[in-house]
Formats: C-alpha cells, sequence, structure tokens
C-alpha cells in the first residue's frame, strides 16, 4: 500500500511520528531499543503500514522529554492522543481488521501470561541468589521481565477497547440500517488505558549494562519493538538527573479495567489471518484481549453469607458492602457465583474454602509486613515476586491478604495480586472468586473472572471439560457465565473446538442464564460457524 493509498487519519499520524523520530536521538533511548529491535516494525510504522501501540508512542516522548524537557513532551502528548486515536480507528476500519485484533488480542494474552511467569520464577531466583553479583543481574532481568508484563496489559486494554470500539460502530450502523458502513472509521472515543497524560516529569535511568540469556521461548530477539532488548539496561530509575543517555523506566503498574457499556454484535464469520507478532499482540487491531474495556457485567445474585468460622471479621473492609441481588432473571442457571437460587445451589456442590487457621493468619499477616518492607526498601522486583507468590495461595486467605494490604496502603499491590490470580487454573480462580464474594468483595470476584476468561478460547474449552469430567459442574458453570459475558459470540464459538458436542450445549445454557439476547447472539454465531445450536 502507497502512501496515497493511506486512510487520511493513518497517514496524519505517520507524518506526526515520522517528525518526532527526526526530533529523537536514533541511538539512545527507547527509541535506539524499538529500532534493534524491530527495524522491519518501526518502518512500517513510520510508513502507516501498521499503527503503533500507544506505549510504543509515550516511550518515545519520554525519550522526547530527555532531550527537549518536560513541557515539551506534555505539549506533544496532547497533540498526538487525538492523532492516534483517530488513526487506529481508520486502521481498524479496513477489511479483516476485527479479525486481526482479535489474533493479536490472542497473542498478547499469551505473552502477558508468560511475562507473569517470568517474573515469578526471577523472584524465587533472586530470593535464592547466592551471591551479589548474580543478585543484581538477576535484578535487572526482573525489572526487564516487569517492563514486558507491564506493556502486554496495558496492550490487552488497548486492545480490548478497540474490539468493544470496533463493535459498537457495527451496532449502529446495523440499527441505522447501513447508514454508515460496517467497520467503517466512525466517532472513536479515547481508549481508558491511556488514562491522564504523562507529565513526564521523571528523568530516565542510567544505562547500565547487565548479562542476559538468549530471548525467551517463543519470540526472536529484536522481532517485538515494544519489548525492551534483553541485553540492554534495567529501567530503574535515579534520584538524580543526569546527561547521559537514558532508557526509559518500567512502566506503571496496569491499569485496572474500565466497563465501557456492550453492545452485541454478531461480525461476519470467516478465515482469520493470523494477526503479525510485530508488537506482541499490540497492532493496533484490538484483538479481543482483556483489559481496556471489558463488558460490562450484570450484577450478579447475592452473595452467600460470610462463614465467620472460615473468614475473619477483620477480612471485610468497610467499603467492601455486600451486593443487593438484582431482579429475577430467567433462569439461574448462569449464576456467576451460584447464588441465584437457593435450591440450585442445593443441587450445586458448594464452594470449599479451607479453614483460615492461626496459622493461615499468621502467615498472611507476616507476608504483608514483608511486602511493606520491600517497598520501604525500593525494591520493586521482589514485592511483585511475593505478590505473585501469594497469588497462588488457597481461594481462602484472599479476603484477609485485601484487608491486610488496605490496612498497610497498599491498594495499588491488592490490584496488581487480583492480575495475578487471573491467571490460576480454572477451578482456582473461581474458588479465589468465590472467597471474595462471601465477604462482599463482589467487584473484585468479578473482575478476576473477567480477567480469567480472557484467555484464549480453546484453553476455556478443555478447561470445561476438566471440570466436567470432575463433576465440578459448580465451577464450570461460573467458568462459562462469566466467559460469555465478556467475550463476542463470535470468539465465544471458538471455545467449542475441542469437543463441539459436549461444549456446545454448556455454552448454550451458560448463555441463556444471562439473558435471551445473549443466547440469541451465540446461536447465531454457531450457524454462522457451521456448528448445530
Amino acid at each position: 500500500m502507497t502512501v496515497d493509498q493511506l486512510p487520511g487519519r493513518v497517514r496524519e499520524f505517520a507524518s506526526y511520528l515520522n517528525g518526532l523520530l527526526v526530533r529523537l536521538d536514533q541511538g539512545s533511548g527507547w527509541c535506539a531499543v524499538f529500532w534493534r529491535r524491530d527495524p522491519d516494525g518501526m518502518r512500517a510504522c513510520a510508513e502507516g503500514r501498521e499503527v503503533p501501540p500507544w506505549d510504543v508512542v509515550e516511550a518515545l516522548l519520554q525519550d522526547l522529554a530527555t532531550d527537549y524537557g518536560a513541557p515539551a513532551a506534555a505539549q506533544e502528548a496532547y497533540r498526538v492522543r487525538p492523532l492516534h486515536i483517530a488513526a487506529l480507528a481508520a486502521h481498524d476500519a479496513r477489511p479483516g481488521g476485527r479479525d486481526a485484533l482479535a489474533d493479536r488480542l490472542d497473542v498478547m494474552l499469551r505473552e502477558q501470561r508468560y511475562a507473569a511467569e517470568r517474573q515469578a520464577e526471577l523472584g524465587r531466583r533472586l530470593a535464592a541468589a547466592a551471591t551479589r553479583e548474580e543478585a543484581d543481574a538477576l535484578r535487572v532481568d526482573l525489572a526487564w521481565a516487569q517492563d514486558d508484563h507491564a506493556r502486554a496489559t496495558a496492550r490487552c486494554a488497548e486492545l480490548r477497547h478497540r474490539i468493544a470500539e470496533f463493535d459498537r460502530r457495527t451496532a449502529n450502523a446495523l440499527r441505522t440500517g447501513g447508514g454508515q458502513a460496517r467497520g467503517s472509521a466512525g466517532r472513536y472515543a479515547a481508549p481508558a488505558p491511556y488514562g491522564p497524560y504523562n507529565t513526564y516529569g521523571t528523568p530516565g535511568p542510567h544505562e547500565t549494562e547487565a548479562p542476559r540469556a538468549q530471548a525467551e521461548a517463543g519470540s526472536v530477539a529484536g522481532s517485538e519493538p515494544h519489548r525492551p532488548a534483553p541485553a540492554e539496561t534495567a529501567p530503574e530509575p535515579e534520584p538524580a538527573a543526569s546527561t547521559a543517555p537514558t532508557t526509559p523506566a518500567a512502566p506503571a503498574s496496569p491499569p485496572a479495567p474500565p466497563t465501557p457499556t456492550p453492545t452485541p454484535t454478531v461480525p461476519k464469520q470467516r478465515k482469520r489471518r493470523r494477526g503479525s507478532a510485530r508488537f506482541a499482540g499490540m497492532d493496533f487491531a484490538e484483538a479481543d484481549a482483556e483489559e481496556a474495556a471489558p463488558v460490562v457485567v450484570p450484577p450478579s445474585a447475592a452473595p452467600p453469607a460470610a462463614d465467620p468460622a472460615a473468614v475473619p471479621p477483620e477480612a471485610v473492609s468497610a467499603d467492601a458492602a455486600p451486593t443487593a441481588a438484582p431482579a429475577a432473571r430467567r433462569s439461574p442457571r448462569g449464576a456467576r457465583f451460584a447464588g441465584a437460587d437457593a435450591e440450585a445451589d442445593a443441587s450445586r456442590d458448594e464452594p470449599r474454602r479451607e479453614p483460615l487457621d492461626a496459622a493461615a493468619r499468621q502467615e498472611t499477616v507476616a507476608a504483608v509486613e514483608r511486602l511493606v518492607a520491600l517497598r520501604a526498601q525500593g525494591l520493586s522486583g521482589e514485592a511483585h515476586a511475593l505478590l505473585a507468590e501469594c497469588a497462588h495461595w488457597p481461594a481462602a486467605r484472599m479476603p484477609l491478604l485485601a484487608a491486610e494490604l488496605r490496612r498497610a496502603g497498599l491498594s495499588a499491590d491488592w490490584t496488581t495480586l487480583l492480575w495475578e490470580a487471573a491467571s490460576l487454573p480454572a477451578d482456582r480462580l473461581v474458588a479465589a472468586a468465590d472467597a471474595l464474594v462471601a465477604v462482599g468483595r463482589t467487584a473484585d470476584g468479578e473482575q478476576i473472572l473477567r480477567q480469567g476468561v480472557a484467555r484464549p478460547a480453546a484453553e476455556i474449552g478443555h478447561a470445561v471439560l476438566v471440570l466436567a469430567a470432575e463433576g465440578r459442574h459448580r465451577e464450570m458453570s461460573a467458568l462459562l457465565d462469566a466467559y460469555v459475558r465478556v467475550r463476542a459470540p463470535e470468539e465465544a464459538v471458538r471455545s467449542v473446538v475441542p469437543d463441539p458436542h459436549t461444549l456446545v450445549p454448556l455454552l448454550l445454557e451458560a448463555a441463556r442464564g444471562v439473558s435471551d439476547e445473549c443466547h440469541w447472539d451465540l446461536v447465531h454465531a454457531l450457524r454462522v460457524a457451521g456448528l448445530t445450536a
């Protein structure tokens, strides 16, 4: 595609990006990292064939702040963001745009999960480091792993928002009888993950060389511009400003997923082209991840009363009042936490919570105290590794962890812990959600389910089959209920591939429990996919 053939908004953004690159030192900072990691990808963005993820643009603005000062970078941020939003809308409106977004979201979700596992592994190795040199090298690796995870999280959010915007525009076009072509670039709301403009007031860290192993499995070094070069420098900010070349600091902690209004859609089914891994799933096709704009989940039924013997009173925070039961729905079969109907609950397996004995409470409190100490010392890598470890504790400890973290003023760490818990196996994911809902933390329980079902469709299908084979119908129903609420119908259909005969009825039952509209959309998507509904 030549420059003249590009959509006007994409061409305008590409022109701005080229102007920005001309002003930057190509041999230092993030700009150097991106060119070294994937020169083809950078050229594609400069030529307008691709639109970079927002975190890439923001990293370049950090370089601009280093060279020209924070005020200049802040001014450019206000100028470039509307251009970036418009370019994304035009780029996604091209034929096959939504399929490309979904592909890239799947890739990015895998990247996110792998980065989290990498962080946990490095944290364990750091705790067992025998020498100072080994510990320093591991801290460098851990800092880059944290950067990978933060970028993957931000890109998942951006992709989800783009998919939601695509579906919204498509639904509006269908309702108005085709006044606007399907997928055409119309009004495009600013993605929630963008958040407030960066003030670019924090000086970048000094470059420090550190040995590192070859790139992790599944990615070739230099193939993804959004990921820092492994052998580069640790993104650890230093307090003093310096005129030495700098590399950007690691991004902030993952943003909490916003909840835009859902719009049921039935996009055209066709074989999708696998998206480029150039940006690890963040090409600006808002692959249907699960972060930037997860679908609003209707209120769940009233959660079961907390068991005083299992959960200590201090685990229930003042701001975690139980959610009132909504109006009766068509069927309680889709109840996320098996609480929609007393009789239905009696026929299901009750969630099992490990009794929280004195030893467990003491261990939980000690872990939070250790986390406070790590934060005070600025050891963010070790702190994140500890949070990842806590996320794999028995579900009964989750409410107490929430209360203790809040009491210690570490609410941001609680958000991080929820993200880590979202990668748990399906049965443990549901158990953690149950434990939170039981003590009134319904929003947290719904959040980890929404995040947890963002994993690839085939993985959801396999998890449901395992739960069904083990007779764990309550957990299976909770997982499917969250899945059909969050994922678009044509994406939910992909989860039945492992065993259509078994999974199609289960998926339809879950959709029927959500709403008639959800059920109809899924039936239609199944028919389009050539499956018997």
